[in-house]
């Protein structure tokens, strides 16, 4: 079988560099390209002497179109408004896409979605296999526990992060409206400050805290009565999220347009 061509996007960012390491590790797939911003210094570069693998015969290059048109799937970490530029580039090119991004409002979603209905894209705030079970572990628990259970979402990350809540907490906090049969946007309470009065039953809080190196850490929180469920990941390197989203690469090959999720990747889309 034929293996899958992959082109990375921010190749030359820690993301990058890391998916271009486990692609390099990973039977059946090959990095085809390696994306950066024109501006970059490691245009012209071999990608794999920029990801520290030794030379793979791949240029990190800026043309997208040129990269995308001898491929079968883009991963791309970067941010909302270049992935929907990327989304674009692979719609035309009939490519795959993969995005990891996180810090999408609510338009940028609408709009990528939209080009899911003409190419396979698999969109996750989290590409971690762990992040992605915890997320069908969390709406199940929803569904099961009664209103007297409220629901906290706490997340901790490195100080370098600039979103907040974090794409995984927002994710973690859908599922757990999905399970209760809300809407996330009419419930959550993403911050709380001087006198707040007392907590409305069916809301989602979101606490947030950054600080260190802290790769991600992840708690989801159904206070009741006397008694507490508490379902939490901890993600202690940052390779987990390029093994995920080399796994949903090999994953999108092939598959019908669609704009699909790391449950359908997992097949935990029915759990």
């Amino acid at each position: 079988m034929a293996k899958t061509r992959v082109v990375v996007a921010g190749a030359a960012g820690r993301m990058g560099r890391m998916l271009i390491r486990q692609i390099d590790e990973t039977p059946g797939c090959k990095l085809a390209g390696a994306l950066v911003r024109s501006t970059s210094g490691c245009v012209g570069q071999d990608a794999g002497l920029v990801a520290g693998v030794g030379d793979l015969g791949v240029t990190v290059g800026a043309d997208a179109e040129a990269a995308l048109a001898d491929a079968d799937v883009l991963i791309d970490f970067t941010t909302p408004e270049t992935s929907l530029e990327y989304a674009a580039i692979a719609a035309r090119t009939s490519t795959a896409h993969v995005v990891g991004t996180t810090g999408f409002s609510d338009e940028h979603m609408q709009a990528l979605r939209v080009f899911g209905e003409e190419i396979a894209i698999v969109q996750s705030g989290n590409m971690s296999l762990g992040v992605n079970l915890l997320k069908a572990l969390v709406r199940k628990v929803a569904s099961v526990l009664g209103d007297d259970f409220d629901v906290e979402v706490v997340e901790m990350h490195h100080r370098q992060k600039v979103d907040a809540p974090s794409g995984t907490a927002l994710m973690l906090g859908e599922a757990a409206a999905e399970g209760r049969g809300i809407s996330l946007a009419d419930h959550a309470v993403r911050k709380r400050d001087g006198n707040t009065g007392v907590r409305d039953t069916g809301d989602i809080g979101f606490a947030t805290l950054r600080g260190g190196t802290v790769v991600g850490e992840h708690s989801v929180i159904f206070a009741g009565p006397q008694e507490r469920v508490v379902l939490q990941h901890v993600a202690e390197q940052r390779i987990l999220f390029a093994r995920g989203a080399v796994r949903a690469a090999l994953w999108a090959k092939g598959q019908p347009a669609g704009f699909y999720s790391m449950a359908d990747v997992l097949g935990l889309a029915d759990f």
